[in-house]
């Protein structure tokens, strides 16, 4: 196994494994927890600012530092997203967007990743739901 980056995470890539495209296969951290709900793309005041797919990722990926933020974390120590989206497609039709509005977000930070297509979220007009599992060092 090769252990990519120097962040206080270890990103987990078997040898001889072919590259990943904005994630990683596992990541080994040690530190304080933080776990974040599912945020879905509403502002702070739960009011959906637009339907658009790439939109509601972009704010619920926002949701998702401010809440880091509120426990002294940032991006640099996300080790896991779950997505959960209503649509694969809308997914992989907008991956060139979606990889300019999560590296605008998150920065170029790939964490162990999941993505689960769902029939429906409890908001009605929500299209994604990301949670979010964060490790800051001691």
């Amino acid at each position: 196994m090769t252990d990519t980056g120097a962040s206080p995470h270890h990103f987990l890539h078997p040898t001889g494994w072919k590259a990943t495209p904005g994630y990683s296969n596992g990541v080994a951290a040690e530190g304080r927890l933080v776990f974040t709900g599912g945020m879905i793309g509403w502002n702070g005041q739960q009011e959906f600012e637009t339907d658009d797919f790439v939109g509601q990722v972009e704010a619920a990926l926002k949701a998702i530092v401010a809440v880091l933020a509120v426990a002294g974390a940032g991006p640099e120590h996300l080790v896991r997203l779950t997505w959960y989206v209503t649509s694969k497609r809308d997914y992989l039709d907008n991956l060139r967007e979606l990889g300019r509005v999560y590296k605008a977000v998150i920065g170029r930070h790939f964490p162990a990743m999941a993505l689960v297509q769902v029939v429906a979220l409890v908001e009605d007009r929500a299209k994604v739901e990301i949670e979010a599992t964060a490790v800051v060092p001691r």
